[in-house]
C-alpha cells in the first residue's frame, strides 16, 4: 500500500490489521480528549505496527500519519495470531523486537535529561537526516512536533532554528 505525506494509515481507537513498514516514516500522533495532537513516536523502516499489538490485539493507541512518501504492506490480524500459536519461536523475535525498540526509547529519554536544548535539536536533526535527506526537519514535521519530540517549546524550538540559520 502506498501513502503519499500526510495520508494516514490508521487512526487512534479502530481496530484491524498490523502493517510492516517498507519504506518511508510515519508519526504516530496521540489526540488528547481535548483535541490537542500529540507526536509520541516515529516508526522507521522495517518496523511491525502497531508494537502494542505484536502478540495481542487492541485498538490503535493513535493515529499514523506518512511524513513522506511510504509503502506499508497489510498484515491480516487473525494471520498473525494464528502463526504465533503454531510457532512459537516467533514470539522470541517479537521480543527481541520489542526490547531493541525499548531501548531506543531509553536512549532517547537520557538524551532528553542530559543535554543541553541545542544539542538535543542537533542530534534529532541528525538522526531524521539518515532517513529524509536531501529534505530537512522542517519539511517533515512542524515547529511544535519537534519540540514535543525532544521535550522542548516550539517557542524554543523557532529560537534555535533561527540560531542555526545565522550561524550557516
Amino acid at each position: 500500500m502506498q501513502l503519499n505525506k500526510g495520508e494516514i494509515l490508521f487512526r487512534q481507537g479502530e481496530t484491524g490489521p498490523l502493517f510492516h513498514l517498507r519504506s518511508g516514516l510515519l508519526k504516530i500522533m496521540r489526540i488528547h480528549a481535548d483535541g490537542t495532537p500529540f507526536l509520541v513516536n516515529i516508526i522507521t523502516p522495517g518496523e511491525i505496527i502497531p508494537h502494542h499489538s505484536l502478540i495481542s490485539p487492541n485498538p490503535y493507541f493513535g493515529t499514523a500519519v506518512a511524513l513522506m512518501p511510504s509503502e506499508a504492506e497489510v498484515i491480516s490480524a487473525p494471520d498473525w495470531y494464528r502463526q504465533l500459536e503454531h510457532e512459537p519461536e516467533r514470539c522470541r523475535e517479537i521480543a527481541l523486537l520489542l526490547q531493541d525498540r525499548l531501548r531506543m526509547m531509553q536512549q532517547r529519554i537520557d538524551q532528553l535529561t542530559q543535554v543541553a536544548p541545542a544539542d538535543k535539536l542537533r542530534k534529532l536533526q541528525a538522526w531524521f537526516r539518515l532517513y529524509i535527506e536531501p529534505a530537512s526537519l522542517t519539511e517533515v514535521l512542524t515547529q511544535d512536533e519537534i519540540g514535543q519530540l525532544i521535550g522542548l517549546r516550539r517557542e524554543t524550538v523557532n529560537r534555535l532554528l533561527r540560531a542555526q540559520r545565522a550561524e550557516a
